[in-house]
């Protein structure tokens, strides 16, 4: 099994928020692929959902989950299909989704969410196609500014964009941005 890689700094920041609100209702890990998130909540105590389509990357979340005895279920979902978000409205504490954009997604996270949910979400913007490396596709890349758009609606209190610092750096964007 590949190793999942370290949590994001926007995940770090907000763990005690997390913690609290894992209490409230589930804490669901969006397109979380082989579970760098999921992993790191769960080792915490942290109960978490996964959704994701790739069937052999949950299997190996599934399993390194297992491996520790930690709580993390799973559910195998393809996002972009008309059935979209299989969450039941109004019922997340706390969704996360990183490295992955789909749009028409955007309404059913913000759905999905509870009254004081939050939502940390972080993506490649356009200008990863100018580092040469990973996604290089407009449709699944942020246009300046587009993701505080996308959530408008809801309560935006941290935005960023911009290189990070890893090696090598990728161009992002992200929120943290609770539900009123």
């Amino acid at each position: 099994m590949a190793a999942p890689g370290k949590p994001s700094p926007l995940l770090l920041a907000h763990l005690e928020e997390l913690r609290t609100l894992a209490r409230l209702g589930p804490v669901v890990d969006v397109a979380c692929g082989r579970g760098r998130h999921a992993l790191h909540l769960a080792a915490l105590g942290i109960p978490v959902i996964g959704i994701d389509r790739n069937e052999a990357h949950l299997a190996e979340l599934w399993a390194e989950a297992r491996r520790n005895a930690q709580p993390v279920a799973l559910l195998r979902a393809d996002l972009e299909t008309e059935f979209g978000l299989p969450l039941v409205a109004g019922r997340c504490a706390a969704i996360l989704v990183f490295r992955f954009l789909h749009r028409p997604l955007a309404r059913a996270l913000i759905d999905a969410l509870q009254p004081g949910g939050l939502l940390l979400y972080e993506t490649f913007t356009i200008h990863q196609k100018d580092l040469g490396y990973h996604i290089k596709n407009p449709d699944f890349l942020l246009q300046d500014g587009e993701l505080p758009k996308l959530f408008a609606e809801l309560d935006i209190r941290e935005a960023w964009e911009g290189l990070t610092d890893d090696d090598p750096p990728t161009a992002v964007a992200n929120i943290a941005a609770w539900k009123r």
